[in-house]
């Protein structure tokens, strides 16, 4: 069996990055909320008795799916997987409890960085307006200043990269994330990884940790 790893940090923590290498150094599913509700939006959730009947009817509208489909839809995704590594999930303590029910977790990391790092990771991200692929405005810069490399599209900053937005997020997360990692922190498959070292630093700690339990 593939290990099942749960990946939690507050946004700007690496964590996407990390679960890349995840999958292709362990051979995991990468589970993510987003990608699970975006591949089940038309999943029959009428008979929990919600306002609508499928994920994407809340999607749709902008509102915020609520956690008995977000719980039913991470079960379908890691029930189906050989071994994964879980981003996104659990966000608040609720959910950490219903996660108990669905699976045994081989390893728990959470990658640990300070507010103003992550501040300044998240606020100089730029996106290409055309394909999407990212960039940083320190650490990724493109040949051309503004423009994409792969596309030549122009790289713009998302409304949620902007300061008081990131803030807002990060203020999110400890209000509703950092319970989960209190949650977990004693017991004996938790581990805490310095995410402000380089992206190999954090690398070689993530696959020493995951190496014990493969």
């Amino acid at each position: 069996m593939n290990p099942k790893i749960l990946l939690l940090g507050p946004p700007g923590a690496g964590k996407g990055t990390q679960s890349s290498n995840l999958v292709s150094e362990f051979g995991v599913e990468h589970v993510t909320t987003g990608d699970a509700l975006r591949a089940n939006k038309e999943m029959d959730i009428s008979d929990l008795g919600l306002e609508y009947d499928t994920p994407g009817e809340y999607m749709d509208r902008g509102e915020l799916v609520p956690d008995d489909v977000v719980n039913a839809i991470v079960e379908k995704a890691l029930t189906s997987a050989d071994g994964f590594v879980l981003d996104g999930y659990p966000r608040n303590l609720d959910q950490a409890e219903e996660l108990e029910s669905m699976t045994d977790l081989d390893v728990i990391v959470s990658l640990s960085v300070s507010e103003d790092e992550l501040v300044d990771r998240l606020t100089g991200r730029r996106v290409c307006s055309e394909c999407g692929e990212n960039y940083h405005v320190e650490f990724d810069q493109p040949e051309e200043a503004g423009v994409c490399d792969a596309c030549g599209g122009e790289l713009i900053q998302r409304e949620d990269d902007r300061e008081e937005a990131v803030r807002n997020r990060l203020e999110v997360f400890a209000e509703n994330t950092e319970p989960v990692i209190e949650y977990y922190s004693d017991r004996e498959e938790f581990v805490e990884i310095d995410g402000e070292q380089s992206l190999e630093g954090v690398w070689a700690d993530l696959q020493a940790t995951v190496d014990e339990v493969a």
